[in-house]
């Protein structure tokens, strides 16, 4: 049975606080990794990972050191275990052994003795370490992968989940970290999420990890595409797109990129600072704008006891580019926050060096005129 990662996290705090070995099974891509680093530190844990597929028997045992010993008169020679093994003996650790199925038969066998005895090479592992793998294929597709089969008995010593993260789960961590349109073409278009059919060797298909990879280095395209909507920088995503997530889910992300209009949003002006979005916004724009920072967005000044500093900044920075009266619309939603946060953005000096009191006391006598007008 397949489990989603938000049933996962749930399931992890009560196999490791027994000390049972963890091993994630599931197709490539997905975040398995991600989901261990992210466990390890909801328990303030340091990762010690290995990926078993490029260990030797070497690597298990140790070197030979010029040190030796006596045993029953005769002389021994000892093994330098590597840092890895010190480390996970003597502190507690989340020891993260990835690919473990594709690593020869002896290190699969040292990897056996750890999670059977909690011990290897004479030495032993810290009570409070937990021990964590992760493979690819799953209890029917296994024949995708280039993998040796796990045996009943090595099994047997693993607490053994099946991950099928959901698009949901996608979406929670993607959220804040992938551009807004991945995230709503993906909402559109889920089957390009990741392929989940039988691959074709030597062709591109789209992952969870490949969408990551791609936001990572077309972010910033598509950013400035949706703002000029220059067909050169389109081409440019297009192009890149096809070496991470293949052809067909390249060829509809571009037309979808191509025929939506972006919809600049409360997050993107105040908490990202994207001020270039709103340069040639009109004035019933900047009033759009302020409203749903004023309707959904009020946990930025009325909710938080102070402003992080970045945040302030961004605010500042859009008070003295918008007209005065949409600048004035902001200026009431600021003061019926937190005191601090008004005496705070009083106090500020905007990027270009306008003094917000003093742009205040302008804005005021702006009105002061149209009145006398």
């Amino acid at each position: 049975m397949s489990i989603s990662f938000s049933s996962l996290n749930k399931c992890l705090p009560l196999v490791t606080g027994a000390r049972f070995p963890v091993l994630l099974r599931g197709r490539h891509g997905i975040g398995k990794s991600q989901v261990i680093y992210q466990f390890a530190e909801s328990v303030e844990l340091p990762v010690v990972e290995r990926r078993a597929s490029q260990m030797t028997e070497g690597d298990l045992l140790g070197i030979p050191s010029q040190e030796s010993y006596e045993v029953n008169g005769h002389q021994a020679s000892k093994f330098r275990p590597f840092s890895w093994l010190v480390q996970a003996c003597t502190e507690p650790v989340v020891l993260f052994f990835d690919e473990i199925d594709r690593a020869v038969l002896e290190v699969r066998q040292g990897i056996f003795e750890l999670t059977d005895s909690r011990k290897l090479a004479g030495w032993t592992l810290h009570p409070d370490t937990i021990i964590f793998a992760a493979i690819n294929g799953g209890s029917q597709e296994s024949s995708s992968y280039q993998v040796g089969e796990m045996d009943p008995a090595e099994l047997d010593r693993w607490s053994v989940f099946d991950v099928e993260p959901s698009h949901e789960d996608w979406k929670s961590w993607a959220d804040g970290k992938i551009c807004r349109e991945i995230i709503e073409f993906l909402d559109r278009e889920p089957k390009f999420l990741e392929f989940e059919d039988e691959h074709s060797p030597g062709t591109v298909y789209p992952s969870r990890r490949s969408w990551d990879r791609l936001n990572s280095t077309v972010g910033e395209l598509i950013d400035q595409y949706m703002h000029s909507k220059d067909e050169m920088i389109l081409e440019s995503v297009y192009s890149i797109s096809c070496s991470f997530i293949g052809l067909p889910a390249s060829v509809s992300f571009a037309d979808y990129l191509k025929n939506c209009e972006r919809k600049v949003s409360v997050e993107d002006v105040f908490l990202k600072g994207k001020l270039g979005l709103v340069e040639d916004f009109t004035l019933s724009e900047h009033c759009d704008l302020i409203e749903k920072l004023e309707s959904d967005g009020t946990s930025f000044f009325l909710n938080k006891e102070e402003l992080p500093s970045d945040v302030m900044q961004n605010v500042c920075d859009y008070f003295v580019q918008v007209p005065s009266e949409a600048a004035a619309k902001l200026w009431a939603i600021i003061g019926s926050g937190e005191l601090k946060n008004i005496v705070a953005f009083h106090k500020s000096v905007a990027s270009d060096g306008t003094v917000i009191r003093d742009y205040i006391v302008d804005i005021l006598s702006f009105f002061e005129d149209q009145k006398d007008d």
